[in-house]
C-alpha cells in the first residue's frame, strides 16, 4: 500500500502546527516547529504568508487531519462517508473513527510513541484483539473489545521502551489501560473534548466534502 515516506518534520511546518508524528522528539526542542517555524522550500524563510480563507481554509484542515492520523486521500474520504451516513454531528464522529482505528488505540494506549511506530506495532502482528490476532491499522474497536500485547511480544524492546516513554501522558477516558498487563479495554466511544491535543476545526472538512 502506498504511504508516505518523506521527512514528517517538514508537514508539520507545512502546517504550521505540531502533528505530534515524531514521538518524544516533538515535546523536545528538536522539534522542528521550535527551531524552524516557517514554510518548508528554499524561499519558505521569506515567503510572504498569504491570508488562508474558503476553499484554501477548509483544505488545509483537511490535510491536517490526514496528516495527524496517517491517511491517505481515499482512505481518509471513505472514514468521513462512514461518518456521514451515521446518525449524530458528522464531523464528531468523523473523529470518534478515527480515534477508534487499532493503530490510533495501540498510540493511545502509549505503546508506540507516534501513530506511525504504534502501526507498525500492529503490521507486526504483536497485537491481540479479544483474544485473537489483528494486524490491520484501520480495524475499527468497538466498546467492551480488549486490545493487548500478544504474550510472545511482552518482552518486544520497541513496545516496553514506548510504554515507559509514555508513562507520563493521561490515558483517554474511553480506555480503561493496564499499563503493567500491557492492554486495555475500550469502555465507550471517543469524546471531542479530550482531543485537545489535536488543533483541528472539523467542520470545515465536513464543509469540504459536503460540496
Amino acid at each position: 500500500m502506498a504511504r508516505y515516506k518523506g521527512p514528517v518534520c517538514r508537514l508539520c511546518r507545512r502546517e504550521g502546527v505540531k502533528l505530534f508524528l515524531k514521538g518524544e522528539r516533538c515535546h523536545s526542542e528538536k522539534c522542528a516547529i521550535e527551531k524552524r517555524n516557517f514554510v518548508p522550500g528554499q524561499h519558505g524563510k521569506t515567503k510572504k504568508l498569504k491570508k488562508v480563507l474558503g476553499y484554501g481554509l477548509q483544505l488545509r484542515e483537511k490535510q491536517k487531519a490526514r496528516r495527524i492520523y496517517g491517511l491517505l486521500e481515499t482512505q481518509f474520504r471513505n472514514n468521513f462517508e462512514k461518518a456521514a451516513a451515521q446518525k449524530g454531528i458528522t464531523g464528531e464522529t468523523m473523529l470518534a473513527l478515527l480515534e477508534r482505528r487499532l493503530d490510533n488505540v495501540v498510540y493511545r494506549m502509549g505503546f508506540g510513541t507516534s501513530r506511525a511506530q504504534a502501526r507498525q506495532v500492529v503490521r507486526h502482528g504483536h497485537i491481540l484483539v479479544n483474544g485473537k490476532k489483528v494486524n490491520i491499522p484501520s480495524y475499527v474497536v468497538k466498546p467492551n473489545d480488549t486490545v493487548e500485547v500478544r504474550e510472545s511480544s511482552r518482552k518486544n524492546p520497541t513496545i516496553l521502551a514506548a510504554r515507559d516513554a509514555t508513562a507520563h501522558y493521561p490515558a483517554p477516558s474511553w480506555l480503561e489501560v493496564d499499563r503493567d498487563g500491557l492492554k486495555a479495554r475500550v469502555t465507550g466511544q471517543p469524546r471531542r473534548d479530550e482531543l485537545v491535543q489535536i488543533q483541528l476545526n472539523e467542520q470545515l472538512i465536513v464543509e469540504l466534502y459536503s460540496k
